[in-house]
């Protein structure tokens, strides 16, 4: 099957998600720009950019795909421990660019990793950000910046993008923290994209792309983002 190229317009449409390829799990498209109406309509269709340097832009939606319940996450009980003695302070907002450069970073586990986060996309989130739709939660230890995550509100769905810690638990804190602001702002999900045992250890569970389009429809009404952690 060849694979859809999207038009030059920041309007032209997306194929249906519904044809994107079984391997590798969810490619739908290739081609097109990162501006900001052509990601709205992107991730109101359940779809997502998704390449690294070297690649033409890629537009993905797996299935199935993992995601989060904000009023329904789990707490493992050492992290819970940890919590209560934790005096480490949290903000969204605060440093946008930030926290996208800390997720841009090499992973301590892979400092010789490449990153998917291009000039390209970093600028097209900030774009996004500064239009309304991109939203980060921050980690703080004193006034050193110890983990965060950022992503893109679709309606009540928020669709996180990445996260980084530079310290334990600090892309768990800042995970949680979205939970409670995100569910305090009247949000339904979280969506996590890529199933994993760290997100499953939190209590993510996996949809199908079907429930994740139809939670997207039925959740399509904008949610306002709270001013900050409480």
């Amino acid at each position: 099957m060849k694979l859809p190229q999207l038009g030059a317009s920041a309007e032209a449409p997306f194929p249906p998600p519904q044809r994107a390829l079984i391997e590798p799990n969810g490619l739908l498209a290739w081609g097109g720009g990162l501006e900001v109406t052509r990601l709205r309509h992107a991730y109101a269709q359940g779809i997502f950019p998704w390449y690294s340097e070297g690649q033409p832009l890629l537009w993905w939606s797996p299935d199935p795909r993992a995601g989060f319940d904000p009023r329904d996450m789990h707490v493992p009980t050492r992290l819970a421990r940890w919590l209560r003695r934790c005096r480490w302070s949290v903000s969204s907002n605060t440093c946008f660019d930030a926290v996208v450069a800390g997720c841009r970073a090499p992973r301590r586990d892979d400092p010789a990793g490449g990153t998917w986060i291009t000039d390209h996309m970093r600028e097209a989130y900030a774009a996004l950000h500064s239009a309304g739709d991109a939203h980060s939660i921050e980690v703080f230890d004193g006034d050193r910046l110890v983990g965060g995550l950022y992503g893109v509100a679709s309606g009540a769905v928020f669709c996180a993008e990445s996260m980084f810690s530079v310290e334990t638990n600090a892309s768990k804190l800042a995970l949680l923290t979205l939970a409670e602001v995100w569910s305090r702002a009247g949000g339904h999900w979280i969506d996590a994209q890529i199933p994993s045992r760290h997100l499953a250890s939190l209590g993510a569970r996996n949809i199908s792309r079907a429930q994740y389009l139809e939670l997207l429809a039925r959740h399509h009404a904008p949610v306002e983002w709270p001013p900050g952690p409480k």
